[in-house]
């Protein structure tokens, strides 16, 4: 780094600081070039990237510029750029940015170059990039500096690259079909939508406590009320819960809603998006994860949470009337459950101990116990399930949708239920929130709504191991932190 740092005071010494240079005027990128060879050759161009590599071979060298979209090779003759900015060039390091203006040719070993006639460094990079054969492997180094990462990892770079392109794609899709984008409120007195314990804050202007968001769900089913009739917001919630390969404190939902369908209604949307999205970002509905072929081009299995217990558990719920028959198969089974949990409670515990692990083709689990939906329909023929269904791919579940509660003497009954699970200590249960209730009071129409996992569609169409492998900036301990924990201190 002092060399580095000796260099540029060189530089500002005679006139030449590359931090003062404020504009570079790009004509193509890398890939841009070599896609179109034939009709560039001996076109001049100007590219401007970081410096990966230089080889110095007397009177004319090579060095590698990275952009955007890749990498391409620099030819650097003296005779060509002149000897001075030859010998400029020479003291270029691993990792300026530079800007290269020069004529595109083919090398005689058939690598498509630029031949450089005017070189110019326009960012002392004054920290020297991870070894090149080596680069940056450490996993948790390369969450913390994900700038490295994205430098020395083309294939991280190209993830990213790609959730903006899912994200567009899915925005694209419902706009066609008259969704309308809207935004709702993050800070919130009441966090409710979701089974999640909110992180909490105070307003110092009002001197209230609020929380941050746990899910969209309330105040997007306001503005149904309100006559928007097709609604979606894509934005982060927070939940206040552990990290793992599948969950961040802070993530992407996605949510929509729309007047006049139900759950039905919405599986098909969800299929034929799912399907359309993986089309235009992947060119096919059929891709691998983690080594196995996903079809999303198959209409997707349908089946409902009592059968797919029955099927993979052997236990069919459906001849289970009694809290008491519930527990005793539980324990039979071996399955662990609380005393507040209820007859559908236990039947979801047996759907995520018996079943997730093998919904790996598309499928919709459907008709959830009443007891785990506090804001869904009931089945007219069976008020003990709701118009609910879950999306899940390779074991994991994308999506979660009902056919909305739109009753309001119903949910207010619901949200007491939830909370009294709150006073006997469930951080997770929602509350009762009088204006959304006021809301459906003014009159909501049937609806249909979902929510969707952005972060783990992403992971599925890019086949990332880990959440925090489509986060550019993950949930990380911070450093200082780490520091104390390995020292053995604490605080308070």
């Amino acid at each position: 780094m002092q060399v580095r740092l000796d260099k540029l005071n060189e530089l500002k010494a005679a006139g030449k600081d590359p931090f003062e240079i404020t504009t570079y005027e790009q004509s193509h990128h890398a890939a841009e070039i070599k896609a179109q060879f034939e009709a560039l050759k001996d076109t001049e161009v100007s590219v401007a990237g970081r410096m990966m590599s230089k080889r110095i071979m007397g009177k004319a060298s090579f060095c590698a510029v990275r952009d955007l979209s890749g990498d391409i090779q620099i030819y650097v003759a003296r005779d060509a750029v002149g000897e001075e900015a030859y010998a400029q060039f020479k003291k270029y390091d691993i990792g300026d940015i530079i800007g290269v203006r020069g004529k595109v040719f083919e090398t005689k070993t058939g690598e498509i170059s630029i031949h450089a006639e005017e070189l110019t460094l326009l960012t002392k990079s004054m920290q020297p990039l991870p070894e090149k054969f080596h680069g940056l492997t450490d996993t948790d180094q390369r969450y913390r500096q994900r700038y490295i990462d994205l430098v020395m990892n083309p294939e991280v770079r190209e993830t990213f690259v790609k959730r903006s392109k899912i994200i567009s794609s899915i925005r694209r899709y419902l706009d066609q079909r008259g969704f309308m984008e809207v935004e709702t409120p993050m800070l919130v007195s009441n966090a409710g939508g979701a089974a999640a314990r909110p992180f909490e804050t105070h307003y110092n202007a009002l001197s209230e406590d609020v929380k941050l968001r746990i899910s969209l769900e309330l105040y997007l089913k306001r503005l149904i009320v309100g006559g928007l009739e097709r609604v979606y917001e894509i934005g982060r919630v927070f939940r206040n819960e552990g990290l793992d390969a599948r969950h961040n404190p802070e993530f992407t939902l996605m949510e929509l809603y729309q007047a006049y369908t139900d759950y039905e209604g919405m599986m098909n949307l969800t299929e034929d998006m799912f399907r359309h999205v993986a089309r235009e970002v992947n060119g096919s509905a059929k891709i691998m994860y983690s080594g196995t072929e996903i079809d999303l081009e198959k209409p997707f299995r349908r089946i409902t949470m009592t059968e797919a217990v029955k099927e993979y558990s052997g236990v069919d719920f459906a001849t289970i009337e009694t809290l008491e028959e519930a527990r005793a198969i539980a324990k039979e089974k071996g399955v662990a459950f609380e005393e507040r949990h209820k007859r559908g409670d236990i039947l979801n515990l047996f759907f995520e101990t018996f079943c997730e692990e093998h919904m790996i083709q598309p499928t919709f689990v459907t008709d959830h116990p009443i007891e785990i939906s506090p804001l869904t329909k009931k089945k007219p023929n069976n008020p003990d399930y709701v118009e609910r269904f879950e999306l899940f791919i390779y074991g994991r579940e994308m999506c979660n949708a009902y056919s909305e509660l739109n009753d309001p003497i119903d949910q207010r009954e619901r949200f007491k239920a939830q909370d009294a699970l709150a006073a006997a200590g469930d951080e997770e249960a929602n509350h009762t929130d009088e204006d959304f209730l006021n809301a459906l009071n003014v009159g909501m129409p049937p609806t249909g709504g979902i929510g969707y996992g952005i972060d783990r569609l992403v992971m599925l169409l890019t086949d990332s191991p880990a959440i925090r492998d489509v986060l550019l900036f993950p949930t990380m301990k911070t450093m200082k932190a780490e520091n104390k924990e390995a020292h053995g201190e604490s605080e308070g």
